[in-house]
């Protein structure tokens, strides 16, 4: 099964990652994620989530994406954030050997669920430097509302 194994490669250290990637699509990842609300790591884009009192914000980390094909859609209660990266290939010689491809490359689709005090008219997305920043407001009726005291 591991015939590399037995003789000795030129690139160990390729080896082991190779048997790592098997393990890992083998076994799965065990004891992840740590959260409820993340995911394993690796994910393509990865995301920052926080709140503010009048707002849900969402980071999308997806340097080397291109703008106009991202889809960013919220539809009950869940953001979908949908896209594509391009490979890169080292230019040159068409001989050429890859040893080494660990930046996400392909179609993705990422899932987050939001609070269901969101309005989802009002959703501002901006792309800047390789991060997707999208704002989701809260309905205003969910607002804290301070009473003045006569």
């Amino acid at each position: 099964m591991y015939e590399s194994l037995v003789s000795f490669p030129g690139n160990l250290f390729a080896e082991f990652e190779r048997l790592q990637r098997d393990m890992e699509q083998a076994f799965g990842t065990v004891g992840r994620p740590s959260s409820i609300r993340a995911v394993a790591s690796g994910s393509f884009p990865a995301l920052n989530v926080g709140s503010t009192p009048s707002s849900v914000e969402i980071y999308a980390f997806a340097p080397g994406v291109d703008p106009s094909k991202l889809d960013v859609q919220v539809d009950r209660g869940v953001l979908t954030i949908a896209g594509e990266r391009e490979a890169v290939r080292p230019q040159g010689d068409e001989r050429q050997a890859v040893y080494a491809a660990e930046r996400f490359a392909g179609r993705f689709k990422r899932t987050v669920s939001l609070p269901e005090d969101i309005d989802p008219t009002r959703v501002d997305a901006q792309y800047r430097d390789g991060v997707l920043h999208i704002s989701v407001a809260r309905r205003e009726a969910a607002q804290p509302k301070r009473i003045e005291i006569h």
